[in-house]
């Protein structure tokens, strides 16, 4: 009698050993699930945030620095009229300018951060004088605007100097930062590193490299 009730006990407690070795293999791939759905989604929410925002150069997102904004700002100081920042990235120099009591407008060709800078200008306040368009800069015209910002990158400044030379008036400011334009000269500069900035007023850059080629000197022949 006690051989048959120790083998009942042992064929229980070896079926209870399979039940736990069951849970724990259920649970086991409900966490790797949960890892796996979570790094998914990770990935989706991130990625659109860095990868490049304009399609002919290759310009991933990098937010400004506060010390970059704030060089920004100070060119535009004793400066009305609308402004533009193309590649806006998050938005936050369109809201600091709107700030200031511009009418800022930032063109940027990735949704996700086209719909964050709209949330963030909601949440400060700001968003009746900004606008944040989906676009690349490159289909746009700039013409209407009398100040202009830009983050680009070497490969990109030749082209869009060009670009911003034909279609802005004479009265406009292009304030570009991080990297300077070509062939243009500055007419006031701020900051140091990656934090400088170059302002240039139109009616002065228009045409300089007619005017450099009427000062540089002559060459033996």
């Amino acid at each position: 009698m006690s051989k048959v009730v120790a083998s009942e006990s042992h064929a229980a407690a070896l079926q209870e050993d399979c039940k736990g070795g069951s849970r724990r293999r259920s649970w086991g791939l409900l966490a790797t699930a949960g890892v796996g759905g979570t790094l998914v989604a990770l990935y989706a929410v991130v990625t659109p945030f860095v990868t490049p925002a304009l399609r002919k150069v290759c310009l991933p997102f990098v937010p400004a620095t506060s010390t970059q904004i704030q060089n920004v700002l100070r060119m535009l100081e004793n400066r009305s009229g609308s402004l533009v920042d193309i590649g806006s990235g998050d938005g936050r120099i369109v809201i600091a300018a709107a700030k200031m009591g511009f009418k800022a407008v930032g063109y940027e060709l990735n949704p996700w951060l086209v719909w964050y800078s709209r949330y963030r200008a909601w949440r400060d306040g700001v968003h009746q004088n900004t606008r944040f368009y989906i676009s690349d800069l490159w289909k746009v015209s700039f013409s209407h605007y009398t100040n202009v910002v830009v983050f680009g990158v070497p490969q990109m400044m030749p082209q869009l100097e060009k670009k911003l030379e034909e279609e802005l008036e004479s009265n406009a400011r292009i304030i570009a930062c991080r990297f300077p334009f070509p062939c243009w000269i500055p007419d006031h500069t701020t900051g140091e590193g990656i934090d400088t900035v170059w302002a240039y007023d139109l009616k002065h850059s228009r045409g300089c490299e007619t005017k450099r080629l009427e000062i540089s000197p002559e060459t033996e022949s």
